[in-house]
């Protein structure tokens, strides 16, 4: 197949991801499900004409069958009436492979993919830190922009966005919307929330908190004003508090704690689930910020947020919104186990069913 076609068919399948690996078929991820686009293998000639092929769409005349990258490269790509490529080129065995994942020019509609209203509401926070959390490839990037969609129709303000490499595309509305690119707009996390500081930003969204220097300045930002947003690979809202807390050194740790208590408004978990129709539901833990939770986090009694956020109005664990999806008949017992936090007392509340 053609790259263009290769795009255009997963564009129309709705595919969440592309895979260009020599040995292999060529293959697409939809629903959560892998599909073979082709039963014959790629050979290393295959791949590499196609690497070329998207490093030439993505304007990098600098490479061609004779030049190509030494390593990994992230970019993005854009086709018109199609959508865009987040695009990944790396090397295996000795050869090009690539991996793109497509994100359409259209903002997603936070209803119609199920994202609740309590996280919605985030929105309306005017400082401080959201971080929207869980594995790779469960809709974080998909959450965070629409809660900035829904910051950029409603209010006024400078919205800076910080993007490794640039998904969802956000017109100026409300707010002039600034969009950087590492490597291309400029070298690195720190470097451009650094910069972001001097440049009058209401919000910043930050891809990802990678290393104790950006996320010591995300929080110095969020205390001066600035609503932060941002994403960590981690599963609950416990787990991603002691990650923060963890990355610093030991003797600056009693005093992060005291900061981050102050500067965080909330951490959404999520992931995504296969439905018994073959479609992908979101399943969402929401821990918003109350004196109780402020409290544990600063007396370092972490292992007690999940009883808090059980209980709290406004609040709800995963596997409550887990066990929700199977009783509404959406998801199977076994999908609800296997992506329960805790599976056995999911066993069990299934069992009691």
């Amino acid at each position: 197949m053609e790259l263009i076609e290769i795009l255009k068919v997963s564009a129309e399948r709705s595919a969440s991801d592309i895979f260009i690996v020599s040995g292999a078929p060529l293959s697409i991820k939809a629903f959560g499900k892998l599909i073979r686009l082709e039963e014959q293998p790629l050979t290393a000639g295959d791949t590499c004409c196609l690497v070329c092929g998207i490093l030439g769409m993505a304007g990098m005349t600098q490479y061609n069958n004779e030049c190509m990258p030494e390593r990994e490269l992230d970019f993005s790509v854009s086709v018109p009436g199609m959508g865009r490529f987040r695009a990944n080129i790396y090397k295996q065995r000795g050869t090009y492979a690539a991996v793109l994942r497509y994100v359409p020019f259209e903002l997603p509609d936070a209803a119609a993919i199920g994202v609740p209203e309590q996280v919605m509401a985030l929105s309306e926070c005017k400082s401080g830190i959201v971080l929207v959390t869980g594995a790779a490839s469960n809709g974080k990037s998909t959450t965070l922009s629409c809660i900035i969609n829904k910051i950029n129709s409603e209010r006024f303000g400078h919205i800076i966005t910080i993007e490794d490499p640039i998904e969802f595309l956000h017109k100026h509305n409300k707010c002039i919307v600034s969009q950087r690119e590492i490597n291309i707009d400029t070298e690195s996390y720190l470097d451009a929330l650094r910069a972001a500081l001097r440049q009058s930003p209401d919000v910043i969204l930050l891809g990802e908190m990678r290393d104790y220097e950006t996320i010591s300045v995300a929080m110095t930002a969020a205390e001066t004003g600035q609503l932060v947003l941002s994403t960590l690979h981690t599963p609950g809202a416990a787990s991603t508090i002691d990650r923060i807390i963890d990355v610093f050194p030991m003797n600056q740790q009693h005093q992060i704690r005291i900061q981050l208590s102050m500067v965080l408004n909330a951490v959404v978990s999520q992931q995504l689930l296969p439905t018994k129709d073959g479609r992908l539901v979101p399943a969402f833990e929401i821990m918003t910020m109350n004196s109780a939770i402020r409290t544990l986090i600063r007396e370092e009694k972490t292992h007690q947020i999940d009883t808090v956020i059980q209980s709290a109005p406004g609040m709800q664990t995963m596997d409550n919104c887990i066990m929700k999806l199977y009783r509404d008949g959406i998801i199977t017992a076994q999908t609800a186990e296997e992506h329960a936090y805790n599976p056995e007392i999911m066993r069990k509340r299934l069992a009691m069913i």
